[in-house]
């Protein structure tokens, strides 16, 4: 008879993030342990990590639903969570975990075994100065490939940040993705991605607001910069094949807390590749055991470009893991210990 229970963790930013929804300083967290009543010594462990504002999952709701699937842990066919993708996530993870039976290795493949996996580096809104600093910081520590999220200041301003790196490296020396959020309007979005095309930009990611299907396509079939899905990816459930032949992305960016786990991801993926669509995994400020997890998924792939997986830095009260930033790599140390001790 499996059991579980339910740790609430409210992790710190070092500093501030920025991004066009606000000003991120605390990320609200749920952990699923899940364990057989015979020994408690070996669990599963999964997090549950809503973004509010950008996941489909209320912080209330997000409550009552954990408190319910608790309760309920033998019978979760009767329980209804189509609505909440990040629960989701964190059962598929702890019952993954929980089957293998070593301590947080979810999936087995190269990742565990030592090889890396590269990651761009992530640099958040903020005034020019503040955005200077990190990209400054991010080269330095031997990036190739940046991401900017853009739409919270004037936008001639993101442009000359962006023009100023290009003066310094080459789009062949130094890649740059940006991240608009949903900030633009459509009526001058082509505007703007012709603007930021000139600058050589890999791609940009959800340009506009979500549930704008035909306005999305009209910019897919015009724009001169690759448009990546993100955001747009998170309440489609049933009808992915449609969507993706109707607007015709060039991208998709995949976070598997927000789209409901790997197996919903990995369709995203066959469809993706089916209709040679780029793709690439991004966490979603989860903590060191939801990157973890994702980090191990990602894996089980031949990955072409970087992956968005730089997020375990973000936190004062991390937890501790064998995770490891060396340059733009991240690896999986198997001599360091992971720290428990808030699941005793």
């Amino acid at each position: 008879m499996l059991k579980a229970d339910i740790y609430y963790h409210n992790l710190n930013f070092i500093k501030p993030g920025g991004t066009s929804l606000g000003i991120l300083k605390t990320k609200p967290t749920w952990f699923i342990k899940v364990f057989d009543q015979t020994n408690k010594t070996r669990f599963g462990l999964g997090e549950c990590g809503p973004i509010q504002g950008l996941s489909i999952e209320s912080i209330d709701q997000m409550i009552n639903k954990l408190s319910e699937v608790k309760k309920h842990i033998n019978e979760l066919s009767n329980i209804d969570l189509s609505l909440f993708p990040s629960i989701n996530f964190g059962l598929e993870t702890a019952f993954l975990d929980l089957k293998i039976g070593e301590k947080k290795v979810i999936f087995k493949n190269s990742f565990i075994a030592g090889k890396p996996i590269k990651i761009n580096g992530l640099i958040w809104m903020g005034n020019k100065d503040f955005m200077i600093n990190q990209i400054n910081s991010k080269i330095s520590d031997g990036y190739s490939c940046l991401k900017l999220k853009i739409g919270s200041i004037d936008f001639n301003e993101e442009l000359s940040i962006i023009k100023s790196i290009r003066e310094r490296f080459s789009s062949e020396v130094l890649e740059i993705r940006v991240d608009a959020n949903g900030a633009f309007k459509s009526k001058n979005a082509i505007n703007k991605l012709e603007l930021l095309s000139k600058l050589k930009i890999h791609s940009i990611e959800q340009p506009i607001a979500t549930n704008q299907w035909k306005e999305l396509k009209k910019i897919c079939d015009k724009t001169p910069l690759p448009i990546a899905l993100d955001e747009e990816l998170i309440s489609i459930n049933d009808k992915k094949e449609e969507f993706i032949n109707y607007i015709k992305p060039q991208y998709l960016v995949l976070k598997p807390t927000l789209l409901g786990g790997f197996e919903k991801t990995n369709k995203w993926i066959n469809i993706a590749e089916n209709n040679n669509i780029g793709w690439w995994i991004t966490s979603a400020l989860e903590s060191n055991i939801g990157l973890n997890a994702i980090a191990q998924f990602c894996g089980n792939y031949e990955l072409k470009i970087p992956q968005g997986l730089g997020t375990g830095q973000l936190f004062s009260n991390n937890i501790e893991s064998p995770l490891e930033i060396e340059g733009q790599e991240l690896y999986f140390r198997k001599n360091k210990k992971w720290d428990m001790r808030i699941f005793e």
